[in-house]
């Protein structure tokens, strides 16, 4: 279980990255939409096989995404900003961070935010991330707004540090 706001990558989400074509995940391509969907009820690890948000991996995600509603869209909100470069020697992928604004319809039973490619082909999943610190709490956009704020620098969703 990860910590709450700690990004977990998936192994094959991971390999997805080096796929070309319509199959892959382009984060160095602004054209590609990456989203983040919300679940419930169901528990992501790094070795999930060919995770996805639909039908087209081995496990399809969406069928367990909160109930939309009020300001939570059917399969969650895009990443905005996106950027892959290199920061004082460290590959870096930053996105905007990400507010569900406060609405008495938003979903009350959130678990896990589940990051996505919207582009790709089979629309596959490449992290993921614990909404809350005990794995059987529950995260509401009822009571108050959702932030999602990464890790970093504020905006990074991932970093490579060699040794």
């Amino acid at each position: 279980m990860a910590a709450a706001g700690t990004i977990k990558w998936f192994a094959d989400g991971l390999r997805a990255l080096s796929t070309t074509g319509a199959g892959g995940i382009h984060l160095a391509n602004a054209a590609d939409v990456l989203k983040m969907g919300i679940v419930t009820g169901v528990t992501p690890t790094i070795a999930t096989a060919v995770p996805a948000w639909g039908a087209g991996g081995s496990t399809n995600y969406a069928t367990s995404q909160v109930t939309p509603g009020g300001n939570y869209a059917t399969g969650g909100p895009t990443l905005g900003t996106q950027s892959w470069t290199v920061v004082a020697g460290v590959p870096t992928f930053r996105a905007d961070d990400i507010t569900i604004s406060q609405h008495a319809s938003n979903f009350t039973n959130g678990r896990y935010a589940i990051f996505y490619s919207d582009t790709s082909t089979n629309k596959l999943a490449f992290a993921f991330m614990a909404l809350t610190a005990a794995d059987a709490d529950t995260l509401t956009g009822v009571t108050g707004d959702i932030v999602i704020n990464f890790q970093g620098a504020g905006t990074d969703l991932l970093t490579i540090t060699q040794s």
